[in-house]
């Protein structure tokens, strides 16, 4: 069998990392492993494209019954507070603004509504597929304010830094960003940090280390002594990064190992890394069910203050509410499962969701529903 790095050379590598008689294999060396060490393991992937990936991969029913995987808070939905949907949608209410953002915001529920049921009543709320159509709208209504709302973390920063950069540059004056971007490693931080939750091992997300590389996750190793994968998306991948997490387990070492150097490079990407520096500069951050963590987010810096949507557009926010009995924010602390919730499958699914957990496609709730076939089939049968 191929080597990590052969696999690379694959001029179809999708079919080479779908390969069913390959993820066997390493299904065969998980078990093994696993049977070598023993005690309960828990792992957490931290992304929610890794959450979906293994839900459709069907990993975790071949899983040992000692080996657990949780979902961490990788969904930048769900980790998004209550009081920034309240001020977005606010902000909608206003005659003279233009909101702006991209599709998953839009079923979110707020304290009292969101910004789907502000469409319906006529709210000028427009989904975007870019930063740059959110600029090309502020340029063809120049009366009005346009407002884009930036949600997201590492991956989705740069790309709205670099529409905040051009805004300054081409004078674009009725252009501005509602913010709320976040930091994964000091949610990391957080979860190693936790007495309650004991992760052994993590699955670090693959399209944040594409922008911050590897290097900002090695505290997790060198203080926490806990091992952690850089993994991609296909079910290889995966499979590999699992094998690559319980070995380092049993063999009692903490590394930060990149399964997915075709993607990653160990500095990241400088110009992405640069481009947010120029704009952003990192804040205590309040995240969904966690709280605030100290620098774990990024706010404007006061050379681009003049496109801050918080700073130079006010308007009266309600007062925050969340839904009484919904588990997200312990379902995104990886506290809970979704199969926890009493809301699950019954007054909460996609169409009719009372938390984000299951509004975004990256939702752990979501990926339950969609894909968890036989768990939710034993809940079914328990009920």
């Amino acid at each position: 069998m191929k080597s990590y790095q052969d696999l690379k050379m694959s001029k179809n590598f999708y079919d080479e990392f779908s390969d069913s008689k390959k993820t066997q294999v390493f299904s065969e060396k998980i078990k093994e492993t696993a049977k070598e060490i023993k005690e309960k393991i828990t792992l957490m992937e931290v992304c929610g494209t890794h959450t979906v990936a293994i839900f459709k991969s069907g990993i975790k029913s071949i899983l040992p019954d000692n080996i657990k995987l949780i979902s961490g808070p990788g969904c930048p939905v769900c980790v998004t507070p209550n009081q920034y949907l309240d001020r977005a949608i606010a902000l909608s209410r206003l005659d003279n603004v233009i909101l702006t953002t991209f599709g998953d915001m839009m079923k979110v529920p707020g304290s009292s509504s969101s910004l789907e049921k502000e469409k319906t009543r006529g709210r000028d709320i427009r989904i975007v597929y870019s930063t740059l159509d959110a600029l090309k709208i502020a340029r063809g209504n120049p009366n009005k304010k346009v407002v884009f709302l930036g949600v997201g973390f590492e991956t989705t920063t740069p790309t709205i830094a670099s529409a905040i950069w051009e805004a300054k540059t081409k004078m674009i004056k009725n252009f501005f960003v509602l913010t709320t971007h976040k930091l994964i490693p000091p949610a990391m931080r957080f979860l190693a940090q936790s007495k309650d939750l004991n992760v052994n091992g993590f699955i670090c997300p693959g399209h944040v280390s594409t922008i911050i590389g590897t290097k900002p996750y090695e505290f997790l190793a060198n203080e926490f002594k806990i091992p952690c994968v850089i993994a991609g998306f296909e079910p290889l991948d995966l499979f590999q990064s699992l094998h690559i997490l319980l070995k380092q387990i049993e063999d009692r070492k903490a590394k930060v190992y990149n399964q997915y150097f075709r993607a990653v490079r160990e500095e990241g990407n400088r110009v992405a890394l640069k481009l947010m520096d120029e704009v952003f500069e990192k804040e205590d951050s309040a995240w969904r069910g966690i709280g605030v963590i100290p620098e774990s987010g990024l706010k404007i810096k006061e050379e681009y203050q003049e496109f801050d949507a918080k700073e130079k557009i006010s308007v009266q926010v309600e007062k925050n509410r969340e839904p009484k009995g919904c588990l997200c924010g312990l379902v995104i602390q990886g506290k809970k499962s979704p199969l926890d919730c009493p809301f699950f499958a019954k007054k909460c699914n996609p169409q009719s969701p009372i938390g984000p957990c299951m509004v975004s496609s990256e939702g752990s709730c979501q990926a339950y529903f969609k894909y968890g076939q036989i768990e939710f089939a034993s809940l079914n049968e328990e009920k």
